[in-house]
């Protein structure tokens, strides 16, 4: 259900905003995204699965709360990034 270290690697270089930036939003909103990804296909297996359900809603909140920071910020940055993720809002 986690990510890999190659995975999170891939993402940070593509989300980094400069050399050695794995803090950015971006760079955690794509984590999180990755993240998110690989519970919701862990429960198309394991529908009962509420011990991982309830950190899926938490991951989704901190996802949220770091896009409506984005988007309060720089709206321009939160459009590239929700398009380049491919997140609904």
């Amino acid at each position: 259900m986690s990510i890999t270290v190659e995975d999170k690697a891939q993402l940070i270089n593509d989300f980094a905003r400069s050399a050695g930036d794995t803090g950015s939003p971006e760079v955690q909103v794509a984590v999180l995204t990755k993240r998110i990804t690989n519970l919701t296909e862990h429960f198309k297996t394991h529908k009962k699965d509420n011990h991982s359900r309830r950190g899926l809603l938490k991951l989704v909140a901190t996802r949220r709360k770091l896009l409506d920071y984005v988007k309060s910020k720089d709206e321009a940055r939160y459009r590239e990034l929700i398009t380049k993720l491919g997140i609904r809002r």
